[in-house]
């Protein structure tokens, strides 16, 4: 017979001591985060900006904007008002600024440049 006795393990207090540091590890992490929200907020503004510039650079999007710039140019062309004509170059110049003009048909590039130059 030994003298010691049994010994007895306590698992329910092992699995409550794991359990309180994988939550205790949790909530540090959440708190380090912002829950998240300051990771999403740095990411998130990046995201959306290579998602635009996907987006802008498609085909459909470049021939969209070339339809439109070419429906102003000769509205522009067509206008005998000063004040529609400065209207219409305001809109123009701001509509160009949003598409890579290098993929613009170069007549509408010339147009486009001869804009900028007035």
């Amino acid at each position: 017979m030994s003298d010691f006795g049994e010994v007895r393990i306590p698992w329910g207090k092992i699995i409550l001591g794991i359990f309180g540091v994988l939550v205790l590890s949790y909530a540090i992490g959440f708190l380090a985060t912002g829950g998240d929200l300051l990771i999403y907020k740095f990411w998130a503004p990046k995201q959306a900006n290579a998602e635009r510039q996907v987006f802008v650079n498609t085909n459909s999007y470049v021939q969209g904007k070339t339809d439109y710039l070419n429906r102003l140019r000769f509205e522009y062309i067509a206008s005998k008002d000063a004040d529609q004509k400065a209207g219409l170059r305001t809109l123009i110049l701001s509509e160009a600024a949003n598409v890579d003009n290098d993929k613009l048909p170069s007549d509408l590039q010339g147009f486009i440049q001869t804009l900028k130059g007035q």
